[in-house]
This record gives C-alpha cells, sequence and structure tokens, in this order.
C-alpha cells in the first residue's frame, strides 16, 4: 500500500478547495445571470400569487353561491347544479 507523505496529502487537500471553491463561483455567476432573466423578484411573485389566490377564492365563493341559488330554485341538490356546470367534487 501507497502511502501519501503529509505534503502530498496536504497539496491534494489544497487542490480540492481550489476546485470547490472555483465550483461555487461558476454556481455564483449562474445564479446571478439567472436571476436577471427573471421578471421580479421572488418576493414580488409570492405576493402576486397570494393577490391571485386571494381574487380565485372570490370568484369560486361567488359561483358557488349561484350554483346554491340555482338548486334552490330549481329543488335540486346542489351537487346536481356543479355536475351540470362541469364542476368537479375536487374543484
Amino acid at each position: 500500500m501507497v502511502t501519501q507523505s503529509r505534503e502530498q496529502r496536504l497539496e491534494t487537500l489544497r487542490a480540492s478547495i481550489n476546485n470547490l471553491q472555483s465550483q461555487q463561483a461558476q454556481l455564483e455567476a449562474e445564479i446571478a445571470e439567472i436571476e436577471k432573466t427573471l421578471k421580479n423578484d421572488s418576493s414580488e411573485t409570492v405576493k402576486r400569487h397570494i393577490r391571485l389566490l386571494h381574487d380565485y377564492n372570490e370568484i369560486k365563493d361567488i359561483a358557488q353561491g349561484l350554483m346554491g341559488l340555482i338548486a334552490e330554485a330549481r329543488g335540486v341538490r346542489h351537487v346536481d347544479v356543479q355536475r351540470e356546470y362541469g364542476v368537479k367534487e375536487q374543484d
């Protein structure tokens, strides 16, 4: 079995560290380049998604209420009206 001297092991570790630092710099450069292509920063995107989800939930609540009124006026179950309009249970 060949044993490396202390200096050889240190040199190997230094080369490994340099390689890792080079990879880190390359990845950071890639991240910076990708971030430039984003339309908005992440916090703005999250805020927009929350607003859109809020709008969706309001519209969904209104639609559920209207289907309830239709069901009541027709004397049928709410689920029957949902099926008629193509609304699935998971919707």
